[in-house]
């Protein structure tokens, strides 16, 4: 306990240390003479205002011309953001693993508790469960990325916020061909075609499409994906803007599972033998497509509307034995035969899931200026919907073969949807202070119509409401030009996912599951002058009922509620352009994160740390960036140890790993020549790159490549 207190008395001084030292993003010189630095435009918080003067822990990431990357995943552009903890699990049946201070780090697929947007566009379904698999690296923009407090104007789920643009169509008609090759088999082909216009009626436009495919770094880990989107804009001659964004992605993976701490360490690549005949795999088919409209009306009003729909198909094979079904396991006190594990078990729902989902929605806005004397007002309705068909089969045949579709065992209907109204507003009292606050009322309501209802598989239908009315609040003030600093609270709301009440420990829905409320709060500071862009946060959460992992047994998770946790800690980060193209850049994150409270019949105690989550995280790179010739890059990441159980039993170890990239632009005329090479994990760190939570069968740990190479070249021709 006594280092505990010795954190928070060494971050508090930082802080306060910060104050006095005056930094943080795209400065363009190093001299000590003043100079003017560009505004950073921020959109996540909704306040139309700078980052320097936007009281929140926000970061804008510009995804670089020369990236020198493969570009499937987020995380290569997401590297060194504050209180983001993102993992790539080698796995691309069961995407990253995101969470931010220490929220959705229970997540043993997909993303959780963080709201995820693609150009203004929900990749997160109303029940808080994301996905980043549909986010187009060729066409991407910039990201921007909300924790603390503010990120609660989202709504529901919405422990942080990640929200990606995709590039606008510029100038002359061009065409880029690109295609990168690596380790394991990787390879990646994609197409741009992108144009921009000068006329109100005629759209710019930006269309991408890639293939990748790899037979992975361990065994059983091969996929391929086929990603499209297109992005068209209008500007038109009233001054309203109007983006229409088509995204298509399709995905065939198979999952190789974690592996215990023994088949790690005697080999990371492989599959536990015993799993290999269940063939286990996943296919997604998503489509989905969606309208943005800006209309400022005069200089005091403006309308912003949002308005999507989309279609999402997803079979999983599991690696759930057929078992045997003895009536010698006895009786429950309701006279029905004891749950077991293996789908022999009447109530089981199969080892294959199969659901087909449907959803839409939009969110509407209104914006004032100065309808009160330096006041901004907003106000908004979000409403979201969501129909989903979810079957389960048994995993075999009738001759005993797994890793096929066989009898039914689970239909129902799913339902579920919100409808949120929301208030923000920004009072600049004094010159130099102002305060924001905002409120939203977030609300979700399930439904679960039951249609297989066969001898002892009674009917599981049911519904249930959540709804939480969602206070925020933030002071900041303007110590000089060139320094801002905050304070804010928040409430915070996370309801269940569908899928995590999908199954309970007698294999019906879950719908004792609780919804979690958290109480937020942070300090900041955040300078932009000579000496660069420097962010200081010290920050906690208080959280009731927190959902956290019940264990997961054969491929199937299952939640519980915790009474109490706590999340508190501190971030730093800076970054400075130094000489010509040079630029550096280094953040560092901790996070005590603890269960505050005994769960019983666990073996959890008050001080307990919850698992998933790394208690100190740092990075440090350096970037050579002209537009031309010839780039290069470093970074250095560190994660500290993760405990895999609430039991803190054992840990995945900490690992410093070393990346190092280059490149080289030729550009003449119309024509521009685009080369690279990389190389991650440059000295061969054996690493765990993430955990799965409470895994039932001991398999916690998911291996992270080792040293692995990759290389490129696109060309690009404008008309």
């Amino acid at each position: 306990m006594q280092s505990k207190y010795n954190v928070k008395f060494t971050s508090t001084h930082l802080l306060c240390l910060t104050a006095c030292i005056c930094q943080q993003l795209y400065a363009e010189t190093g001299s000590t003479e003043p100079v003017l630095l560009p505004a950073i435009t921020i959109e996540a918080p909704r306040t139309n205002t700078t980052w320097l003067k936007t009281p929140a822990s926000v970061y804008r990431i510009e995804q670089p011309e020369n990236n020198n990357n493969t570009g499937v995943n987020l995380s290569e552009t997401l590297k060194g953001v504050p209180g983001l903890q993102l993992n790539n699990r080698e796995n691309y049946a069961q995407d990253l693993q995101i969470s931010m201070r220490g929220f959705g780090a229970r997540s043993t697929f997909g993303v959780r508790g963080i709201r995820l947007y693609v150009d203004g566009i929900p990749a997160t379904m109303p029940d808080g469960q994301g996905q980043t698999s549909n986010i187009d690296m060729s066409s991407l923009s910039h990201v921007e990325v909300l924790g603390g407090p503010f990120s609660s104007l989202y709504g529901n789920s919405s422990g942080g916020a990640v929200l990606t643009t995709t590039k606008e169509g510029t100038g002359k008609d061009s065409v880029e061909l690109g295609y990168s090759a690596g380790s394991h088999n990787k390879s990646r082909a994609d197409v741009v075609l992108q144009g921009g216009s000068d006329k109100a009626s005629e759209p710019s436009y930006v269309v991408s499409s890639s293939y990748f495919e790899t037979d992975g770094y361990r065994d059983h880990s091969a996929a391929k994906k086929v990603l499209s989107n297109a992005k068209l804009t209008w500007d038109l001659d009233d001054g309203s803007k109007v983006n229409w964004i088509v995204n298509h992605v399709d995905i065939n993976a198979d999952d190789p599972q974690g592996l215990t701490r023994k088949h790690w360490q005697d080999n990371p690549k492989q599959q536990v033998a015993f799993l290999k005949q269940f063939d286990v795999r996943k296919e997604i088919d998503q489509t989905q497509t969606g309208l943005t409209w800006k209309k400022p009306i005069n200089d005091q009003h403006e309308l912003n509307a949002m308005v999507y729909m989309g279609q999402r198909d997803v079979t999983q094979y599991q690696s759930i034995p057929k078992g045997e079904y003895s009536i010698n396991l006895g009786l429950d006190e309701d006279g029905n035969p004891i749950s077991s594990t293996s789908q022999r078990n009447p109530r089981h729902a199969g080892g294959v899931i199969d659901f087909s989902r449907d959803y839409y929605g939009t969110d509407i806005r209104w914006t004032g200026k100065d309808l009160l004397p330096d006041t901004r007002l907003t106000a908004g309705l979000a409403f979201d919907y969501m129909d989903e068909d979810r079957k389960g089969y048994e995993n075999f045949n009738a001759e005993g073969q797994y890793g096929v579709k066989g009898n039914i065992r689970r239909n129902e209907n799913n339902t579920l949807w919100n409808l949120d109204p929301y208030v923000q507003a920004s009072w600049n009292f004094l010159p130099t202070l102002t305060l924001d606050a905002g409120l939203r009322y977030s609300n979700v309501h399930y439904e679960s119509d039951d249609k297989y209802i066969v001898g002892l598989n009674k009917d599981d239908s049911g519904k249930t409401d959540y709804d939480k009315v969602l206070p925020s609040a933030a002071l900041s003030w303007a110590i000089n030009p060139k320094i801002n600093a905050y304070v804010s609270y928040a409430k915070g709301f996370e309801t269940p996912t569908f899928t995590e009440m999908a199954y309970s420990k007698d294999d019906g829905m879950n719908f004792d599951l609780k919804p979690a409320s958290s109480d937020n709060y942070e300090l900041g500071v955040k300078a932009q002058n000579a000496w660069g862009n420097f962010t200081a946060a010290v920050f906690q959460s208080k959280t009731q009922d927190d959902i956290v992992s019940a264990g997961s047994v054969n491929g199937r998770a299952t939640y519980k509620n915790a009474d109490k946790t706590l999340r508190e800690g501190v971030e730093l980060s800076w970054n400075k352009s130094l000489w010509r193209d040079l630029s550096a850049q280094a953040s560092y994150s901790y996070i005590d994160a603890t269960f505050d409270a005994a769960i019983p019949e666990s073996d959890v105690v008050k001080g307990t740390y919850i698992p998933g989550i790394a208690k100190n995280q740092a990075f440090a790179a350096l970037n050579w960036q002209p537009e031309t010739g010839f780039n290069a890059g470093l970074d250095v990441r560190y994660m500290d140890k993760i405990y895999v159980d609430d039991a803190n039993s054992d840990a995945a170890p900490s690992y410093t790993v070393v990346s190092a990239n280059a490149g080289y632009v030729w550009q003449q005329d119309d024509w521009k020549i685009k080369s690279y090479v990389r190389a991650d994990n440059l000295f061969d760190e054996k690493y765990v790159g993430s955990v799965i939570v409470n895994d039932g069968n001991g398999r916690f740990f998911e291996p992270a490549d080792g040293v692995n190479w990759s290389a490129g070249l696109s060309v690009t021709k404008a008309f």
